[in-house]
């Protein structure tokens, strides 16, 4: 209902009869047909549930305007007309994935030519917009479309609807060039194309929108310079060009849109320094212009702006005026940014005047000296302070705060143990004090932050070998234990959402424990760099939803599980420098098979596997390297690996291969190295197509276009190689 009441209070619009195309019961007609069209291309994975409940009332029985999600014009029943038709959300969340629909079940609607207000958002239609068909409505006032699967270009006929005064497109797949007719659009107030894939200049002629109040682009692929004509949107309260490709400096007299609130020019490529009209703007309450090329001195005069509420302008190339002494800012923040701003010394003490601050981002500056006892008693919703250069140990009363929901302290000197009391701090959802000093165990009160989605402890000095015990049920989906001193057994004690798990670079021992098959979500688990023993498990084909699954560096043994080649979704298998042995499973043609995503990377190098490379290889067509290498394989390398069509990397090295080089490995066009060196192979190198335009081959003696491969090893140019 917030979409009606925009469209009868906050345009004022007065309500009155309007002649239609259609009669009151064509319009009746024209909705069943757009339900049954709707029904007619949608399949459900589940015929049981309905899909278009919210349509229920939508029947040949009743009166149309009495249905849900239907708003007619009159109470006289001889005037009624559909007006408007709230639509939005209209199928059932049956499944993870929303469900697609098709665009041209809109059609039926087309016919209405009645509606003032249309809000299609949040449905998932796939296709192009119908020009003619939204063409038809020329009543139209209000119009959503966001979130949806919309492609193509915007079409011209959207720009005539004279009356429109709300437009979203936000949120679907649409492209091209913001086309001039724009200007049409005299009477819009809004207009949203955030996240799309629009691209070109922004046209001049966007300053011919005289009534806009917010003009927010965010998340597309506009280029060039901000519009000059910008500043004649005199009524304009929020400007939102976030995250595109504009270039050159911010319009100088950007600071005349004296009604402005919102301005957000946060990652483009803009240059030039801060304009100074900015101050001007009594009305401005939230100023994002961070990750640019803007240059220069961070303006003073920006802590003189009473109204300022969110100052975000890190991430330029903007540098602190260290000479400035003292700051004494007029303005109470709630978020402020100064990343990458060249802080120097003592975190800035002015900050602490800002009692209502709960947003701070210091980070990539050269602050030195150790954390504020009067920050952690501000009780913040997030602070970073990471890439900086403090140091000493954290005060217990951080974690005392009931606001506190990201902290990112990493890449710093800090040093000691963690507070005790960490887990007093339950509000917390992101934990990041990777790459300090911090030293001692993890303190068991951790596991009381049900909250927290993100732990990253990675690169510190931590030990011990027992660990915090979550609640299964918790939240925490990602773990980053590496680059410690743990030892003992690897630590199950994480709950069941556990989506990440990185735990390499320890002292980690023993076998791999059978609850790992309790984290029925886990994507990517990585324990290289231990001292992990014993063969590789069955159930390991038990976690299905793997996608990356590191072992290398430990001290495995024991066959290669065939089992594992159920891990049909896998990216990255490394087993690499381990003491596995026996053949290499027929089975695992069937691993990554359905793969398309970057990068595919299976590694046995570094064992002590034996036998003939399996023909199947050749069905592991995602991949992009391939790394045999340092094993005991014997018998010729088979044909089929000319079938991987996207290996970049091919390393059989080390082996006991004989035979010929197969002709097969011409056609494999992304090629780029390819390693067959310390093996048994005679015969010729294959010529043409990619062997021809690789720089560098691993061969030994090549005489006369043949291999005579030796033992001693060297690497030379392909052409230097056959002119030998």
């Amino acid at each position: 209902m917030a979409n009606l009441y925009f469209l009868y209070s906050h345009i004022g619009l007065i309500i009155f009869f309007l002649p239609c195309f259609l009669s009151c019961p064509d319009q009746k007609s024209a909705l069943l047909l757009f339900k049954a069209s709707l029904v007619s291309t949608t399949t459900s994975p589940d015929s049981s549930i309905p899909i278009f409940s919210s349509l229920d009332s939508w029947n040949s029985t009743s009166d149309c305007c009495h249905w849900d999600r239907v708003v007619c014009s009159s109470s006289d029943s001889r005037l009624r007309m559909v007006q408007g038709l709230n639509l939005y959300s209209l199928a059932s969340r049956i499944v993870d994935d929303p469900l697609p629909l098709d665009g041209k079940a809109l059609m039926p609607l087309f016919s209405i030519r009645s509606l003032m207000l249309l809000d299609l958002s949040s449905n998932f239609f796939e296709g192009g917009i119908s020009g003619v068909g939204f063409g038809n409505l020329s009543k139209m006032v209000f119009l959503n479309l966001m979130q949806n699967k919309f492609s193509g270009s915007i079409p011209p006929q959207l720009y005539r609807l004279r009356y429109l005064q709300y437009l979203d497109m936000s949120s679907n797949l649409l492209s091209g060039a913001l086309t001039s007719e724009v200007r049409f659009l005299g009477n819009l107030r809004v207009l949203k194309l955030d996240s799309n894939s629009l691209s070109g200049k922004l046209p001049e002629e966007i300053g011919n929108l005289k009534m806009l109040q917010k003009l927010i682009i965010r998340g597309n692929n506009f280029v060039g310079q901000i519009p000059t004509s910008i500043v004649n949107l005199k009524s304009l309260e929020t400007l939102d060009m976030r995250d595109n490709k504009f270039t050159m400096g911010i319009p100088s007299d950007i600071g005349s849109l004296s009604n402005l609130m919102y301005l957000a020019l946060s990652k483009n490529k803009l240059t030039g320094t801060i304009p100074t009209s900015i101050q001007h703007m009594e009305k401005l309450e939230q100023l994002e212009l961070e990750n640019n090329l803007l240059g220069g001195h961070v303006p003073i005069w920006l802590f003189d702006m009473k109204g300022l509420v969110g100052l975000l302008i890190g991430g330029n190339l903007m540098t602190w005026n260290n000479s400035v002494k003292s700051v004494k800012p007029k303005h109470m923040l709630s978020r402020l940014s100064l990343k990458s701003c060249g802080l120097i010394g003592e975190v800035p003490e002015w900050i602490s005047s800002q009692k209502t601050l709960n947003f701070l981002d210091l980070s990539k500056n050269k602050l030195e000296g150790t954390f504020p006892l009067w920050l952690a008693e501000m009780a913040l919703g997030s602070i970073i302070l990471s890439d900086n250069q403090l140091s000493g140990s954290l005060p217990p009363r951080l974690f005392e705060s009931l606001n506190l929901s990201v902290l990112d302290l990493s890449r710093n000197n800090f040093s000691g143990e963690l507070p005790e009391n960490i887990g007093n701090a339950n509000t917390i959802m992101l934990l990041i004090l990777s790459d300090n000093n911090f030293s001692g165990e993890v303190p068991k009160s951790i596991s009381k932050i049900h909250r927290l989605l993100l732990l990253d402890l990675s690169r510190n000095k931590l030990s011990g070998n027992t660990f915090p015990v979550f609640d299964p049920d918790a939240f925490l989906a990602v773990i980053d234990y590496s680059s410690n001193d743990f030892s003992g057994e690897i630590p199950t004690t994480f709950p069941q959402q556990t989506r990440i798990l990185l735990l390499s670079n320890n002292r980690f021992s023993g076998s791999l424990p059978k609850n790992l098959t309790n984290w029925t979500l886990l994507e990517h688990l990585d324990l290289h760099n231990n001292n992990i023993s014993g063969e590789l498990p069955e159930f390991l084909s038990k976690l299905s939803t793997l996608r990356v699954l590191i072992l290398r560096n430990n001290s495995f043994t024991g066959p290669i599980p065939k089992g594992i080649s159920k891990l049909s979704i896998l990216h990255i298998l490394d087993l690499s420098s381990n003491d596995l042995v026996g053949g290499i499973p027929t089975e695992i043609g069937q691993l990554m098979g359905k793969v398309v995503e970057s990068p595919e990377i299976p590694n046995l190098s570094g064992n002590h596997l034996s036998g003939e490379i399996p023909v199947s290889i050749g069905n592991l067509k995602a991949i992009k390297l391939l790394n045999l290498a340092y094993n005991n394989l014997s018998g010729n390398i088979p044909s089929s690996v000319g079938k991987l069509e996207n290996v970049e990397t091919l390393d059989l090295s080390h082996n006991k291969l004989s035979g010929s080089i197969p002709e097969s490995l011409a056609k494999l066009h992304q090629l780029t190295v390819l390693d067959v060196s310390n093996n048994k192979l005679t015969g010729r190198i294959p010529v043409g197509c990619q062997m021809d335009t690789m720089n560098t081959l691993s061969y030994y003696a090549i005489t006369a276009g043949y291999v005579e491969f030796k033992s001693s090893s060297h690497v030379q140019n392909r052409s230097n190689q056959q002119n030998q």
